[in-house]
């Protein structure tokens, strides 16, 4: 797993349009690592709390409101949620694969606690043993910050020597003159992380703040052919 920034090419800012702009379909949700589709294209995940929004931005980053379920009711994400560029004949049909995984919801108090401990093996045992992933995307909401139950995830990615990125959500719920502040207090929070990612991207699903730059970070771990 790279831990590295990827590269990008020239004509960056078009293949990634084309890129994203492709069909996604939902192909498999994952209960238990036994029907884990094989090993392949390269595949980047989304962790966060539950509600923080995973769901919403994985909709507005491939411009599809009904890819993703989203829910007003946390932990409603209980398995590893896989989606590809669907195929077809289309502009970008050349470009090459790669899988998004929603990963379930951390942090639902209400659920019960086997359940979240089964949830919790599945997405560590995922995390461990998966080569095709390249980076996890921590997502933090802007209005509450790295809370306890996120730094614990952040401690066990540590661990895992797994490379992860930080992505503020909500920003648009919180003034503008305090995303700064937040920027500034997280990568604190992050400089001695060894395998945090440096650079931090601020996102609004709703208003699609940041979600060009966090396009251009996903397309740049597949190699354009």
């Amino acid at each position: 797993m790279s831990e590295t920034e990827p590269v990008a090419s020239e004509g960056t800012a078009f293949e990634t349009h084309k890129f994203f702009a492709r069909p996604w379909v939902f192909i498999r949700g994952v209960p238990s690592m036994d029907i884990l589709p094989p090993e392949g294209p390269p595949e980047i995940a989304f962790a966060g709390r539950s509600n923080v929004g995973k769901s919403s931005l994985i909709n507005a980053l491939v411009g599809q409101k009904g890819l993703a379920r989203t829910s007003n009711t946390p932990g409603r994400t209980q398995e590893l949620n896989y989606f590809v560029p669907g195929g077809y004949s289309g502009e970008g049909a050349d470009l090459p694969p790669i899988a998004m995984v929603d990963m379930p919801g951390y942090g639902y108090a209400e659920a019960p606690k086997e359940q979240v401990d089964a949830w919790t093996r599945l997405v560590f045992d995922y995390l461990r043993g998966r080569s095709t992933l390249k980076r996890v995307f921590v997502l933090i909401d802007s209005r509450h910050g790295i809370k306890k139950n996120d730094a614990e995830v952040l401690d066990l990615l540590d661990k895992a020597a797994v490379s992860y990125q930080i992505v503020l959500t909500k920003t648009d719920k919180i003034k503008p003159a305090a995303v700064p502040k937040l920027l500034a207090a997280t990568h604190e929070a992050i400089r001695k992380r060894a395998a945090a990612f440096p650079e931090i991207i601020a996102t609004s699903s709703e208003k699609h703040v940041g979600l060009t730059d966090l396009q251009a970070t996903i397309s740049g771990f597949v190699e354009q052919v």
